[in-house]
């Protein structure tokens, strides 16, 4: 199974989501199926048609540099704007792209402020709302699409709406009367503000006096009720908020994480996304309560839109064995089908590890939900690796994951923790974390190295951690703080120093921080002690570094101090600093790059 050859399977972007033509013919994604994201289009084919044979015709509307996300057909179906990252810095342009002509220009040109990828069309297709921090905080703007922001804006532009925290996600009513906004509030929640357009005051869904967390709002088509995403009762769950009364039906009320809600076009029913543990999966609901699940292999689904004759919703969905691909299902008994084909036929996957969930004691006994990849002959003497996912709000479930099956496929133990903090399993498990990260979260990672041991799945002398962004960080924690247990390790995109990263990052970052760890004054030692950097002198084993040059969210000079750090007090460190790319990689080449040289890296120690 060559590495190389898995990384360069392509993928359907599954985190911002895709959209359907107004018109109801076409449906417009980010796909890195030639290894830039770009643009693509395809035609939806009709529900009661027969499956017709892949690949379905498609074709990139896009090219050239950057990475192209969320896209958005304005609602006369003329244009379709899209978000552009040039350098992996996350200070998205928006693009508008006339769909006639093929003509593209630059809505925000030199702008020297940061815009968040979620923006919302008027419906009379004249104007964008879009969240921006150009005041010191992400807040809602208007911009007009005839008149884009002149060259060196400054702080002439109007903040339409702020709420003190930093907005992440809009929504434009249908009526064109009011749009919604989710910012970031109290301690992990998210509050759902209505704001009129007529300068009335806006209003937060919950109330005033007593809000709710509440996030990803879907307008019905009346605009008269939001359909919202909220963990407020212990599990995530679906909300419909009526505006007129402001009163709120809970639709759910089961033990599982939900999110992406949306109205189908004819009011008649809402699909969302119902996430427990490894899997997720797409429902959808009638207005009479009925519910139907749709039906896919074990795997993960995200981002369900109804078709317009709301017969149908499309979605994407990935598992071990496929990457993320753009589905069709025809609802009340239709058929299921992709209408992307990333996989391309000629990459045998017969060696491939099938991942199998598992639950094992942390340091203080409690039950740690893992993904565990178990090569068909591991035994007691096998190299094993802990993969540690980011967020830490995120979680590692039944994905596509070319580089934990290639590992597998070598005969390494793979095993990726939950660890406290992790999605999918509840907001108890999800808040857990506060104020105890690089402890609890990093217990939670370590104690996965001791159980591979006692299960006679792992060598204690040949067990590597890696991981990315807060992997990355509790790749570090683990290593100076349990530096027994580890022979090898790589930091991806880490951020090593409370401090520094904090003084470093953009404002939403920094008030995620202070929410979660308490200001850097008052609870200065609590940031001290939580900091890998001081305590580089425990590490025992080599460590590799990866980090973006252009990385807003983890400074790579954090990555630099360390290894020349580590190289003084002479334990082996490798510095892999990529120019141009920031916390995500964008190039095709720099993908492929750092994550063989990770596992070379790896395999020197693991395979000696």
């Amino acid at each position: 199974m060559n590495l190389e050859t898995l990384l360069r399977v392509p993928d359907v972007e599954n985190n911002l989501g895709h959209d359907i033509s107004p018109d109801g013919l076409r449906v417009a994604f980010a796909w890195n199926k030639t290894g830039d994201w770009q643009i693509y289009e395809l035609t939806i084919p009709t529900p009661n048609l027969p499956i017709p044979n892949l690949p379905i015709p498609n074709l990139p509307i896009t090219s050239g540099p950057g990475g192209k996300v969320f896209p958005r057909y304005s609602p006369d179906g003329k244009f379709l704007a899209y978000a552009c990252d040039l350098d992996g810095s996350e200070n998205f342009h928006i693009i508008l792209r006339d769909l006639a002509s093929g003509h593209e220009r630059d809505l925000t040109p030199d702008i020297a402020f940061t815009i968040q990828p979620s923006f919302a069309w008027s419906p009379d297709s004249k104007q964008i709302a879009y969240l921006a921090d150009q005041s010191g905080n992400f807040d809602l703007y208007i911009l007009d699409v005839d008149s884009p922001l002149p060259a060196g804006v400054g702080l002439g532009v109007r903040v339409f709406f702020s709420s003190g925290g930093p907005a992440h996600y809009v929504r434009w009513s249908p009526d064109g009367r009011a749009i919604a906004v989710v910012t970031e509030m109290e301690w992990q929640s998210d509050g759902v503000f209505v704001v009129p357009l007529d300068g009335g005051e806006a209003k937060r869904v919950g109330g005033n006096a007593a809000p709710i967390d509440a996030d990803q709002p879907a307008w019905s088509p009346d605009s008269s009720k939001l359909v919202f995403a909220s963990n407020e009762s212990g599990w995530t769950q679906i909300g419909i908020y009526n505006l007129m009364d402001e009163s709120i039906e809970w639709i759910t009320d089961d033990e599982s994480d939900k999110a992406h809600p949306t109205w189908s076009d004819d009011g008649t029913r809402i699909a969302w996304v119902s996430n427990r543990g490894e899997t997720a999966w797409v429902e959808v609901r009638s207005m009479d309560g009925t519910r139907q699940r749709v039906q896919t292999d074990a795997g993960f689904a995200y981002w369900p839109i109804f078709t317009r004759d709301s017969r149908a919703v499309v979605f994407v969905h990935e598992n071990p064995r496929r990457p993320s691909d753009l589905w069709l299902a025809a609802l009340d008994g239709g058929p299921l089908l992709p209408l992307t084909e990333s996989l391309p036929a000629d990459v045998d996957l017969s060696e491939f590890v099938t991942p199998q969930a598992v639950t094992y004691p942390s340091l203080d006994g409690t039950p740690i939900p893992a993904i565990l990849y178990k090569p068909k002959n591991a035994r007691a003497d096998s190299p094993a690796v802990v993969v540690i996912h980011g967020g830490p709000a995120w979680h590692i479930a039944f994905y596509w994951n070319p580089i934990m099956s290639h590992m597998a496929a070598r005969g390494w133990t793979v095993i990726a923790p939950n660890y406290r903090g992790s999605t999918g399993y509840g907001r108890d498990w999800l808040v857990s974390n506060r104020f105890e990260i690089g402890h609890l979260d990093n217990d939670d990672c370590a104690a996965a190295a001791q159980y591979l041991i006692r299960e006679g799945l792992a060598n204690p002398k040949k067990i590597a951690v890696t991981g990315r962004s807060h992997g990355g960080y509790l790749t570090m924690t683990c290593m100076t703080r349990q530096p027994e247990l580890w022979a090898v390790g790589s930091a991806v995109v880490p951020f090593l120093n409370w401090f520094t990263g904090h003084e470093n990052s953009r404002e939403d970052l920094q008030y995620w921080d202070i929410q979660n760890m308490g200001d850097p004054e008052t609870h200065h030692d609590l940031w001290h002690e939580r900091s890998p950097f001081f305590f580089l002198d425990q590490v025992r084993a080599p460590v590799q570094f990866i980090c973006g040059e252009t990385d807003p969210r983890c400074p790579p000079s954090e990555s630099t101090e360390a290894h020349q750090k580590l190289q003084s007090l002479g334990i082996p460190s490798e510095l892999l600093l990529y120019e141009g790319e920031g916390h995500g990689f964008l190039k095709i080449e720099n993908v492929l790059d750092s994550d063989v040289r990770r596992v070379e890296f790896l395999a020197k120690v693991l395979e000696s």
